[in-house]
C-alpha cells in the first residue's frame, strides 16, 4: 500500500480556530503545542505537560534527546509565566510520560518553583533529572488534588493504540536519553477545576478506558486526537462516547494534532499523513457535534483563551 504523501492543510478547517478571547482578568487556557495547556487565573496558574523543546524527528529517532533551556524559557515568556511571575505557576501535570509530554516538566517546574504532579513513571523522570523530590507531588486515581485554586483529579485512561513505548519507567530517567527511555507509564484524564470556571476534561492522548468517565461532569473538553484518523470511523465515535459523551462537555477544543518535531518558533502545521489524517478526523468529529449539539474548535497557539465563555 502506498503512503498518501503531504499532510492536512490548516487552512481547510480556518473557521474552527474560534475558541473566544479571554477578557483581562478573567481565566484562561493558552495552548502551546501538542496538548500543553497554560490555566490561568491571573494570579495563579496550571500547566498541563509543559512540552517545549520539541527536537527534531531524526534527533527523536537516531539520538539522544534532552530538554532545551533556550526554548523553553522563551516558551515560558509567551505564556506570560517567566521572571517575575514564573512564581505564579503552582503545577506541571503531565498526561503520561512519553517524551512528547513529560521531558521538560521536570525543568520547567525548577525554573518556575512549581511542584511535579504525576504519577510513578512521571515522578522517575523528575528524580532523573535531579528535581528536589519536596517539589513532586503522586498523583493517586480519583483523589482531587489541590494546586493553589485549581484541583485536579486524575481518572486512569489509555494511550491512544498504538502505544509505540509502552510501559513503565521504573528508575530514574537522566537526559539525554532516547525516546524509547520515556515510557507511557500512568496515562490519565484530568479533571481540572477552578472556582471561577466551569469543570473541565483534559484527555491528552486519543485513548479511552469505556465507562471510566461516567458520572463526572465537564462543560468543556480538550480532546487529544492524535493518531485518530488512521484509526477507523468506529473507533473515532466510540472515543467521543467514552470522553466527551460521558462527562456532557458542550464545547471541545481539539489538541495533539501539531506536527511536534517542528519548533514552535515556526507556524504550526498538521502531523503528516504518515501517521495521522486531522481531515478524516475533523470530518467525523464534525457530525459527532452537530448530531449532540456541541461546539468544535481548533486552539491559537499562544492566545489567551476562555472556553467556558457563553
Amino acid at each position: 500500500m502506498r503512503l498518501k504523501p503531504g499532510r492536512p492543510d490548516l487552512s481547510a478547517h480556518a473557521g474552527l480556530f474560534d475558541v473566544p478571547a479571554a477578557a483581562p482578568g478573567t481565566p484562561s487556557v493558552t495552548f502551546a503545542g501538542v496538548s500543553t495547556l497554560a490555566f490561568d487565573d491571573g494570579a495563579s496558574a496550571l500547566l498541563v505537560d509543559g512540552f517545549f523543546s520539541r527536537p527534531s524527528l531524526l534527533k527523536v529517532a537516531l539520538g539522544r534527546i534532552a530538554p532545551v533551556p533556550e526554548r523553553i524559557d522563551e516558551a515560558l515568556g509567551r505564556l506570560g509565566l517567566s521572571g517575575p511571575q514564573a512564581s505564579r505557576v503552582e503545577a506541571v501535570v503531565p498526561v503520561h510520560s512519553h517524551f512528547d509530554h513529560v521531558m521538560d516538566a521536570p525543568e520547567v517546574a525548577r525554573r518556575t518553583g512549581a511542584l511535579l504532579v504525576g504519577g510513578s513513571s512521571t515522578l522517575h523522570v523528575g528524580r532523573g533529572a535531579g528535581l528536589d523530590p519536596e517539589r513532586t507531588r503522586v498523583l493517586a486515581p480519583f483523589t482531587p488534588t489541590a494546586c493553589g485554586p485549581w484541583t485536579v483529579t486524575a481518572v486512569p485512561s489509555e494511550h491512544c493504540p498504538p502505544d509505540r513505548y509502552p510501559g513503565t519507567i521504573d528508575e530514574p530517567l537522566r537526559p539525554p536519553a532516547k525516546a524509547a527511555a520515556y515510557r507511557c507509564g500512568e496515562a490519565w484524564s484530568l479533571l481540572v477545576e477552578h472556582p471561577g470556571t466551569g469543570p473541565t476534561l483534559v484527555q491528552g492522548s486519543a485513548g479511552f478506558v469505556p465507562g471510566a468517565l461516567d458520572g463526572r461532569r465537564a462543560d468543556v473538553a480538550y480532546l487529544g486526537v492524535g493518531q485518530l484518523g488512521v484509526l477507523g470511523d468506529d473507533y473515532i465515535a466510540r472515543y467521543w462516547q467514552h470522553t466527551v459523551a460521558a462527562v456532557g462537555a458542550r464545547r471541545v477544543v481539539l489538541t495533539h494534532w501539531d506536527d511536534f518535531f517542528r519548533p514552535l518558533s515556526a507556524p504550526l502545521r498538521a502531523l503528516p499523513y504518515a501517521g495521522d489524517d486531522l481531515d478524516v478526523t475533523i470530518g467525523v468529529l464534525r457530525t459527532l457535534a452537530a448530531r449532540d449539539g456541541v461546539r468544535l474548535h481548533l486552539p491559537t497557539l499562544w492566545r489567551r483563551e476562555d472556553p467556558w465563555a457563553g
